[in-house]
């Protein structure tokens, strides 16, 4: 199985979260409430704390799509979409990139944000040289201006600076590393992101709490609680306690359990306890599809995980998670393997 997988379908999870209600003041939005807890199935390190540290592995963004924000990234229904860039123009020629950034955004600490924090989160990455080589420089046209100027034309650029291929185009502030280092930084993270840095216990867990002053929407959950449970059978005992809300790949643990929770066996991402709530399975005319129905009506095509007869769980919850404008609706996010490949969708 693909494990990129279950980290796309949490950065999704944190989109949907976060970003269906459009810009405004903070306090005007429902405060946000409750905990969410993850168990995951490696250690969390630190240097998934800093974007500077993302080097080709997308399991970082697990906890960096949380914390930190990117001029542009990958957003439900766009490969590539605005966020801390409003907007960018490419030369006729290909060869300079000029960002709009968005304005009154600040970091967790206070530190606004600023065309000098983009230029120096460029700088200070570690990440694939091939865009390192091909930008020239990165230019401060302004306190929310940026152009970055290639040496030549490539069409690539914002493939590796616009998604999760790379950390580069993840925004830290420069004031606070300067002054903290970048130790200080894994210990202590500020971002941008909807939730910023409580604690972390190394080899048990990290805490976040949501940013009430994130620009795009403020979560509905207030905390959310990372655990690394290294074990499978460990990570869905805790499962069926209710002592976690999502648990991943659980594989062999499931044998010998009920044909509910056998049923997903194929499945990398796993929503259990209440509110969490079942989805029931009906045959559509499309050869080895199926139509997965939430209680309350949503529903979305997918494979088949198990023969016919069979009700699989998938990733379906209703409120708190459920973005502002769909109280009462279902958010569903699920990760599905077929044939041995993998692949994620994604409804809100």
């Amino acid at each position: 199985m693909n494990r990129a997988r279950p980290v796309a379908a949490l950065a999704l999870l944190l989109a949907l979260v976060t970003t269906v209600a459009p810009a405004g003041p903070a306090a005007a939005q429902t405060r946000p409430e409750g905990e969410m807890r993850f168990a995951f199935y490696v250690t969390i390190s630190p240097a998934w704390f800093d974007p500077g540290e993302v080097t080709g592995f997308i399991t970082p963004f697990w906890t960096l799509w949380a914390m930190h924000d990117a001029l542009v990234k990958t957003m439900p229904g766009k490969a590539m979409a605005p966020s801390l860039a409003e907007s960018w123009t490419v030369s006729p020629d290909g060869k300079t990139y000029d960002f709009k950034l968005r304005p009154g955004l600040k970091f967790h600490n206070g530190d606004p944000f600023t065309a000098e924090d983009v230029k120096f989160s460029f700088q200070r990455a570690k990440d694939y040289k091939i865009l390192k080589d091909k930008v020239r420089e990165v230019e401060v046209a302004g306190p929310l201006r940026v152009r970055i100027h290639l040496n030549e034309a490539w069409p690539d650029f914002l493939t590796f600076y616009g998604t999760m291929v790379a950390g580069a185009g993840w925004i830290v502030p420069r004031k606070y590393v300067e002054q903290v280092g970048d130790d200080g930084f894994k210990k202590q993270p500020v971002g941008l992101g909807p939730y910023k840095f409580v604690s972390h216990t190394p080899g048990v867990e990290l805490v976040l709490e949501a940013f009430e002053g994130y620009w795009r929407k403020v979560p509905s959950v207030k905390r959310l609680v990372f655990k690394s449970v290294p074990e499978a059978s460990t990570r869905f005992a805790m499962l069926k306690r209710g002592e976690i809300d999502v648990a991943y790949l659980l594989g062999r643990a499931l044998r010998g359990a009920a044909p509910e929770a056998r049923a997903l066996r194929a499945a990398a991402v796993y929503f259990a306890r209440p509110p969490f709530c079942m989805a029931r399975q009906t045959r559509s005319g499309r050869s080895g599809m199926s139509r997965w129905r939430t209680p309350n009506g949503l529903s979305a095509s997918t494979t088949a995980l198990t023969s016919a007869g069979v009700e699989p769980m998938v990733a379906a919850s209703p409120m708190p998670l459920a973005p502002s404008g769909l109280k009462g609706e279902t958010v569903t996010v699920w990760s599905v393997t077929k044939n041995g490949r993998s692949s994620a969708r994604g409804i809100a």
